[in-house]
Formats: C-alpha cells, structure tokens, sequence
C-alpha cells in the first residue's frame, strides 16, 4: 500500500507561480504523475516521471510551464508550476503506478492522493 499525500496548493494570480509536493510513504512505484480536475471534467494527466530513470513526460497544454521533479531519498514528487493561468484552476492530484504503461490514463494508476486545490485568477 503506498500513500500519498499532496501539499503546496493554494491561490495565485494569473503569471503566478506555485510548487505542489506530493510525498510518499514508500517509494517503489515505476511511475508517478500529476493529474487535475475541475467539475464537470475528466481527470486529466498533466504528466509524469519514470521514476527509476527520471524520464519525464507531459501534456501539450502544461509543457514549457511545468516540471515534474522527484526527490528519491524524500520519497517526494514535485510539480513546479509557472506562468500559471486562470484555465489552470482545479484539483490536483498525485498518482503512482506500480507498472509503466501509458502515463496519461487515470486507469493506469493504482494509487491516488487526496488532491491539493490550486485557484489561478485573473
């Protein structure tokens, strides 16, 4: 069983930056991503890192702006979020997956934290 707990969110003006964590209570999972959510949408991968070889993948919409980076001997997932937007507002969550496969499918994650809310304005 693997826990993960998100921190970091909060309120930001538009050009804003914040740095979401998310960490771990063991730090075995081969993938690990971020994913958010607003109401009325999908989850929707952002991206993720293989944690083994520190290869990093992202979504076309956040790619530029984020980064994803892991700190293995703080079991600890981070998101750097820049030049944020208000379309960027919206839960977001940390997800680990035991095996690889592919990273921007919810389903692919066995393990979910609770979420962190991150409300971008204009």
């Amino acid at each position: 069983q693997v826990r993960l707990l998100e921190s970091g969110g909060g309120s930001v003006q538009a050009g804003g930056s914040l740095r979401l964590s998310c960490a771990a209570s063991v730090y075995t999972c081969e993938l690990m991503a971020w994913f958010r959510q607003s109401p009325g949408t999908e989850r929707e991968g952002l991206g993720a890192i293989l944690t083994e070889y520190g290869n990093t993948f992202y979504a076309d919409s956040v790619k530029g702006r984020f980064t994803i980076s892991q700190d293995n001997a703080d079991h600890t997932l981070n998101l750097q979020m820049n030049n944020l937007k208000p379309e960027d507002t919206a839960m977001y969550y940390c997800a680990a997956a035991q095996k690889v496969s592919a990273w921007f499918r919810p389903d692919t994650y066995h393990y979910w934290g609770q979420g962190t809310q991150v409300t971008v304005s204009s």
